[in-house]
């Protein structure tokens, strides 16, 4: 179980071997202050680093996985591939990035810079890969076992009764397992490898999440969803009424002779090869080219707002479930002893 000093979050067992594991029971966990650290992930859109380099890395992303389309279109196999890894190699780091500045914040230290940040994520990321591949490697055997059992129903006189006892407890074991992966092991994975954690001792967390408090954190999530979910519907409906408005004057101030719709076209991800493909005229028009590009920027903001709410919630409940991981916990328990 990981635990907090002054110096920051080190790992449990690394810290006091000898503590009993029952020690989190000083500190329950209080839902309604694990409710309001989720709630003020709201607060995160304030944190101009980690905007900036989660803008930043969408930006790159994108701009990397248009030149990959491209390549692919000239038949261009080899570096369309290449484009593309490097795409998803920058969406990865940059991403642990903008999780190590929202991490800071959460924890209220200081936020280091975007330049260190990126460095720890090259360092710590690793890691976080090693852990998915490990829980890749435990879904493979569980479908592999259920698999076998389901084979095994074939047999001629036990199998019926054999498939009568296989699928009620396969549709929970797996239903759970599901449940597992995406509330707390998809999540809580990568706060964990931010803070410090090893791939063992990250496993080990999550599997002691599952085990107590599986129902809490799936519930934690469902906020934190909710909360991006919410934070992206107002940011769409603030592109698209003030797209609306935009385009239009746009199209009376500047005299281009093409619908609004075309002009808005950037705001929903539209590219000039895609409305090129499509036969529309915006891509031989000057006008409708800065439009397109201004209207990416507008979208990729849009999508980086509710991503940076996301991670910033996941963070939240990853401080909330460590026995003295905020500082409400630490208040409670009263001054420390040297």
């Amino acid at each position: 179980m990981l635990f907090s000093v002054r110096a920051g979050h080190i790992p449990y067992d690394r810290a006091a071997p000898d503590m009993p594991e029952s020690r989190t029971e000083r500190f329950p966990l209080r839902p309604l202050d694990a409710l309001n650290r989720v709630l003020g992930s709201v607060e995160s859109v304030r944190n101009g680093r980690a905007l900036y380099a989660l803008l930043a890395t969408f930006a790159s992303a994108g701009l990397l996985l248009a030149m990959a389309e491209s390549a692919l279109a000239r038949g261009g196999v080899v570096w369309g591939t290449v484009w593309a890894g490097t795409s998803l190699t920058l969406l990865f780091y940059g991403s642990n990035a903008a999780g190590l500045l929202l991490l800071d914040d959460a924890r209220r230290v200081p936020v280091r810079s975007v330049e260190r940040a990126l460095r720890d994520a090259l360092r710590s990321a690793h890691r976080l890969l090693l852990v998915l591949a490990l829980l890749a490697l435990g879904v493979a055997a569980l479908l592999g076992v259920l698999l076998l059992l389901l084979w095994a129903t074939r047999m001629p006189i036990v199998g019926p009764a054999l498939l009568g006892l296989v699928l009620p407890l396969s549709v929970i074991v797996v239903g759970l397992a599901v449940l597992a992966g995406v509330a707390v092991a998809a999540p809580l994975a990568g706060p964990a490898v931010w803070s410090g954690c090893t791939a063992f001792e990250t496993l080990a967390l999550l599997a002691r999440h599952v085990r107590h408090r599986l129902v809490f954190v799936a519930l934690l999530m469902s906020a934190v969803s909710g909360l991006a979910a919410l934070v992206g519907v107002l940011v769409t409906f603030v592109v698209v009424s003030g797209g609306r408005v935009v385009s239009g004057l746009a199209v009376l101030a500047t005299g281009i002779e093409l619908p609004p719709q075309l002009l808005m076209a950037g705001l929903f991800g539209h590219g000039l090869r895609s409305l090129g493909a499509a036969g529309a005229p915006v891509a031989q028009s000057a006008h409708g080219q800065a439009a397109l590009v201004g209207g990416g920027i507008v979208f990729m903001l849009a999508l980086v707002l509710p991503a940076l709410v996301y991670l910033r919630g996941t963070c939240s409940v990853f401080l909330a479930l460590e026995p003295r991981g905020d500082d409400d916990a630490a208040s409670a328990a009263g001054p420390d002893v040297p």
